[in-house]
């Protein structure tokens, strides 16, 4: 039986949002929005799940952050450039996620208030389960940032956090997985962003 209420490792993928380094340095608490990021993409590759990673207007605004780009190789993410603000205004993204077939996105990313915003509303209307983790999204503006959880929670979103989300992932403990997502937690959270601002 699937609680869809629940994050799965089987039925679940993730959507990373334009961490990219020239938008980084004007969000607040980008060392808060890095490490949540980080750990959730390492703690993801743990289960095997799908990647996905968008970049808004690359040319102008910068690739992925180098740390987090890195990571994402590792975990075999698809990386797709776009000029909308919804992820699923882009044809080859809205194709990509059809194509990973999984019912649940879990999505972080910036900016909170455009971006991830605008596509997870969309996303909703598609009829995914859809899992925001609140540590790892973030605006320039602490106010845009919560009304931006506030609506995407009205609009049917459930608003968690990483480490809720690789505990559902995880289900039960006593299994190799759990003792390595378990010493993925325990580190040190500047050790998990390289310890950069």
């Amino acid at each position: 039986m699937h609680n869809q209420l629940r994050l799965d490792p089987d039925r679940a993928m993730l959507l990373v949002i334009d961490l990219q380094q020239k938008l980084l340095p004007s969000i607040a608490n980008r060392d808060r929005v890095i490490e949540a990021s980080s750990l959730l993409i390492r703690g993801c590759r743990l289960f095997d799940i799908p990647v996905l990673l968008t970049e808004q207007y690359p040319k102008g605004i910068g690739s992925t952050d180098p740390d987090l780009a890195s990571l994402l190789a590792e975990s075999n993410a698809t990386r797709l450039e776009k000029l909308h603000f919804s992820c699923c205004g882009d044809d080859k993204i809205r194709d990509a996620i059809r194509n990973i077939d999984r019912p649940q996105i879990i999505v972080i990313g910036i900016e909170a208030h455009v971006c991830v915003q605008q596509t997870v509303l969309d996303l909703l209307v598609m009829d995914y389960d859809v899992h925001v983790c609140a540590d790892a999204i973030g605006s320039r503006y602490s106010m845009d940032e919560k009304i931006a959880r506030h609506r995407m929670r009205q609009a049917g979103a459930t608003i968690s956090t990483v480490e809720s989300a690789l505990f559902e992932l995880c289900i039960q403990c006593g299994t190799p997985t759990f003792k390595a997502m378990s010493a993925l937690i325990k580190e040190p959270r500047s050790a998990m962003s390289g310890g950069k601002n």
